[in-house]
């Protein structure tokens, strides 16, 4: 089965009822989820949907334009020692949609990173326009992922040395995603799992949708062609991936 590692599916960002979303998804082959957090209101709903669905998995985290709320407030050690809670994130910087608080953005990402320390789970981390920071920050004593990674084979090799996946998005299916493309060919298939980012970066041929789980095998196609794989081994790679980088991900 193909692993949606990165799909938001609360209330705030789900289009229509969410079982036909699960049902679309498992009928395209897509066996499992995993629902981050981005704001702080969206963690009990995320648990919530965890708990219900045996396929469904929550990343607990807070984004960075949610910068100067106090994280220890929300990813409580009752909320990431949750069976359900497999990683915490999507966490990390944005520089892209405001920079004049970066002091706050930084101390936000700290504060979940030694959380994540605590209980000893993965990250799954947002950066835009802050490459430089974000190095200079996870210098290699946590795990996880870089999440819907868009940047640098420069950031890449970094992160790669110090045992990060890479999460290709639809992104990784536009026209003029080409460096994108090469970054990918570039890493380890060892490394990289995949996602869709619903509702956001649909990929083609479904550009313009609202994206959800059962578009990440577009994904997976052109991934598979990245690296000259038969789709069919490309889902078992991906699946012992997504293990490995969760480890706490299982039947429930």
């Amino acid at each position: 089965m193909f692993i949606d590692t990165h799909c938001h599916l609360t209330d705030n960002y789900i289009s229509g009822d969410l079982n036909d979303v699960i049902s679309r998804a498992t009928a395209a082959g897509v066996g499992m989820m995993i629902c981050p957090t981005a704001e702080p209101g969206d963690i009990t709903r995320a648990i919530q949907i965890a708990e219900t669905y045996d396929n469904i998995f929550a990343t607990i985290g807070i984004h960075p334009e949610y910068a100067g709320v106090d994280a220890s407030q929300y990813l409580t050690d009752a909320v990431l020692e949750n069976p359900c809670v497999v990683g915490v994130g999507e966490i990390g910087l944005d520089y892209h949609e405001r920079n004049d608080n970066r002091a706050a953005q930084i101390k936000l990402f700290e504060q979940q990173l030694a959380l994540a320390k605590k209980h000893n789970l993965p990250v799954a981390i947002h950066t835009r326009d802050a490459e430089s920071d974000t190095a200079a920050i996870l210098t290699g004593d946590v795990r996880g992922v870089m999440h819907c990674f868009t940047s640098s084979w420069d950031l890449a090799k970094k992160m790669l040395d110090r045992g990060f996946h890479f999460s290709a998005s639809g992104i990784l299916t536009f026209k003029n995603a080409s460096e994108i493309r090469e970054t990918f060919s570039k890493i380890p298939i060892d490394r990289i799992v995949i996602e869709t980012d619903s509702p956001y970066c649909a990929p083609v041929p479904h550009r313009g949708k609202t994206c959800e789980p059962a578009f990440v095998i577009e994904t997976a196609r052109v991934l598979a062609d990245i690296h000259g794989l038969q789709l069919a081994d490309l889902e078992s790679i991906l699946y012992q991936n997504t293990m490995n980088l969760y480890p706490k991900c299982h039947v429930k």
